[in-house]
């Protein structure tokens, strides 16, 4: 009867034996691959890059001059631009001559764009024929500056001659010009950032790099307006001062903005002709909005164009009178095959109350006008079905938050909005809960659970609490200049493992515990090592996409799951070593390593996410799917993608939908103070749940 115990000390041996041919297999293997990716590195590094051939830059230049087209060209059919026909904006050459340089120094002769008309391959050749190729495009809010820009980029890249660089839109909010104080340094990071198709086997090394300081690319920066002040003077200086003679730039800004950074610079743009828009005239404005009516237009549209042309409608030609204001009008009325006779009332009236009417119109003009794809091929419209009450709600939640100055609606912000201390609550208790039960049912140890759940949940506590500030990250894997971070991080491996085999050593004085010491404290240290090498943060001045960040980020969430359950199994492997039930050790040790990996690292904005939401949808604040919300309102037409942030797509509508909620919000308090109820949030509206932190750009 006392040889019983043999059997279960056999079947110990054997997983024991199982466990150590596996970590020595899984360890040989990950140093052989160590070495041959150190050995690859040596040799790619020791000698100098060769320089890149002529036809490998004109290559490169063709490849990225497709992947523009490619991708303006579906962001020009979702904006509606050029169809049926270009809004037909007049710009000339502005009469703030303080604004402009030396007309000597713009053309050669008479300066250039002295009257511009609607025909945009006109307004491109103007362009080449200018000096030095730079232009600023200036006007007030929904003139049509970015629509322009991009007409321009669309023209320029269809009729682009050999030789000529290549143009490319960025967003100039994107640009720190403390972090990049030369043009083609951000421009070079950017190019690698948004067209990774230039690093492709077969290019050149550093072809972004290559093709930006040696002018072969044509910046088009749209938005210098949405910078603070001092950020708009620091990017007009930097141009100023790392601009070669033969770069070409277009830049858009609104007026008065561009004056207040030309006054602080205390110099214009070098050699950079400077246009404005003139209104559209009520001739214009009726014929372009006839041009898209459909073939069978409501009665009313003859009445509405007549009162247009002949002024008898002063808020509607003043509305008409901006591209933005026709594009309402279109949307609202046209596209979703609405009767226009609100028009012909409210065209007499207050040209601000026909703004706000237009507004409200628009949010479900286009959900109606716009049914769900049937496919993913489909790009300009939703993925799923919105109620359109509901989309006016979320985006007026969201405008509310960004305030008046702020244009970026960032997606790992949203738990910056929301308390967050019982959402940690939470999530702590019920992983104290699940850890404590596992283990106190599976090991029949009830103290032990009791422990360590409570450690486990104090631990998330802790931990969690700095996830809800911070930025999103990704996984980098890139060798290249970054080895000296890869040895510091795995330099620790070999002492933690040393210890890890003392502490083997000492549970069990066998040989074998020796080795699974050493090879479970190796590969604990070595995978928290790798986790701080390969852990990156996002660059959110030339991040690609919302879309992309989040994604990123949630890859990065699961790389770090993926090492706390490896780290898990040698702690597995460990408790049997000490003689714990086979069935706890691994279980539990699975779990607490799952736990510990997700608490790794310092970038936790997709899981913060992921557990904020939730609560954000029971308020009504949000739908539970936010992502997907936000890739649909832009696809809609409602929003922009900027990088990794998404903008209103009309800062109009921001502000708009922003003092509707104020309204809403002072009729919700007095209605909760006379009648008792509650809040817009289904909570009481105090002074505290109303106030939102201030959101800036990060």
């Amino acid at each position: 009867m006392k040889e019983l115990p043999l059997p279960r000390w056999g079947v110990k041996l054997q997983v024991l034996t199982i466990a150590q041919v596996l970590a020595t297999v899984t360890g040989v293997i990950g140093v052989a691959n160590g070495l041959v990716q150190l050995s690859s590195w040596w040799r790619r590094s020791s000698k100098p890059p060769p320089a890149p051939a002529p036809a490998d830059i004109d290559k490169a230049k063709d490849v990225l001059a497709g992947l523009v087209t490619e991708q303006w060209r579906n962001e020009t059919v979702l904006w509606s631009i050029g169809h049926p026909e270009p809004i037909p904006v007049p710009w000339r050459s502005t009469e703030h001559e303080e604004l402009m340089d030396r007309p000597r120094l713009i053309a050669r002769g008479a300066l250039s764009f002295p009257s511009l008309n609607d025909h945009i391959a006109t307004m491109a050749n103007d362009f080449r024929a200018l000096r030095s190729r730079r232009l600023v495009i200036i006007g007030g809010p929904g003139t049509g500056k970015t629509t322009l820009a991009v007409q321009l980029l669309m023209e320029l890249l269809r009729t682009r001659l050999p030789g000529e660089p290549v143009p490319v839109l960025l967003s100039a909010a994107r640009w720190n010009a403390e972090t990049h104080p030369r043009l083609h340094d951000w421009l070079a990071e950017c190019l690698g950032m948004d067209y990774p198709a230039l690093h492709a086997e077969g290019s050149g090394p550093d072809t972004a790099r290559t093709l930006a300081t040696r002018s072969e690319v044509l910046p088009i920066l749209d938005g210098l307006d949405e910078l603070p002040g001092e950020a708009r003077a620091g990017i007009l200086a930097a141009l100023n001062r790392s601009m070669y003679d033969c770069d070409q730039l277009i830049l858009t800004c609104r007026t008065a903005q561009f004056a207040e950074s030309v006054e602080a610079v205390g110099d214009v743009l070098a050699a950079a002709a400077v246009i404005e828009p003139s209104p559209l005239s009520t001739g214009a404005a009726a014929d372009y909005l006839q041009a898209c009516l459909p073939a069978r237009p409501h009665h009313t549209w003859p009445r509405v164009l007549a009162a247009l042309r002949q002024g008898t409608a002063p808020a509607l030609a003043e509305v008409g009178a901006t591209p933005l204001g026709l594009w309402l009008v279109r949307a609202a009325y046209i596209a979703s095959r609405q009767d226009p006779s609100p028009l012909l009332d409210l065209g007499r009236g207050d040209p601000s109350t026909l703004n706000d009417h237009l507004c409200d119109r628009l949010i479900p003009a286009l959900v109606s006008s716009r049914p769900p794809a049937d496919g993913p091929a489909e790009l300009f419209r939703p993925h799923h079905a919105w109620d359109p009450e509901q989309v006016r709600h979320w985006l007026t939640y969201l405008s509310q938050l960004l305030g008046g100055d702020s244009h970026d609606v960032a997606w790992w912000r949203l738990a910056r909005h929301t308390p967050t201390r019982s959402v940690r609550w939470a999530v702590s208790l019920s992983c104290g809960l699940v850890v404590g039960m596992t283990i106190g049912l599976l090991a029949a140890m009830p103290v032990a659970g009791v422990v360590t759940g409570l450690m486990a949940a104090l631990a998330v506590m802790i931990m969690s609490r700095s996830w809800f500030t911070e930025l999103p990250g990704y996984a980098d894997f890139q060798l290249h200049g970054r080895l000296s971070f890869l040895v510091r991080s795995l330099r620790d491996g070999l002492i933690v493992g040393l210890l890890g085999a003392l502490v083997g050593w000492l549970m069990s004085r066998g040989s074998g515990a020796l080795t699974v010491g050493l090879l479970s404290g190796l590969a604990f240290e070595l995978t928290i090592g790798l986790i701080r090498w390969v852990e990156y943060p996002t660059d959110t001045t030339t991040a690609r996409s919302p879309r992309s960040t989040w994604q990123a980020d949630r890859n990065l969430t699961l790389l770090r799951a993926l090492s706390g359950l490896v780290i898990g199994l040698m702690g597995g492997v460990i408790g049997l070593q000490a003689g714990i039930n086979p069935l706890a050790a691994l279980v539990g040790g699975l779990l607490l390593g799952l736990l510990f990996g997700l608490m790794l690292g310092s970038h936790h904005a997709w899981l913060a996410y992921k557990l904020t939401i939730p609560h954000l949808a029971t308020k009504g604040r949000l739908p539970l799917r936010a992502m997907r919300f936000l890739d649909d309102a832009h696809r809609l037409g409602l929003l922009r993608a900027e990088g990794p942030y998404y903008q209103f797509r009309h800062f109009e509508l921001q502000k708009h939908l922003s003092r509707q909620y104020r309204v809403e919000l002072n009729g919700d308090e007095r209605r909760r103070t006379t009648s008792g109820l509650p809040g817009l949030d289904g909570e009481p509206l105090s002074c505290d749940s109303r106030r939102e932190p201030p959101e800036v750009r990060a």
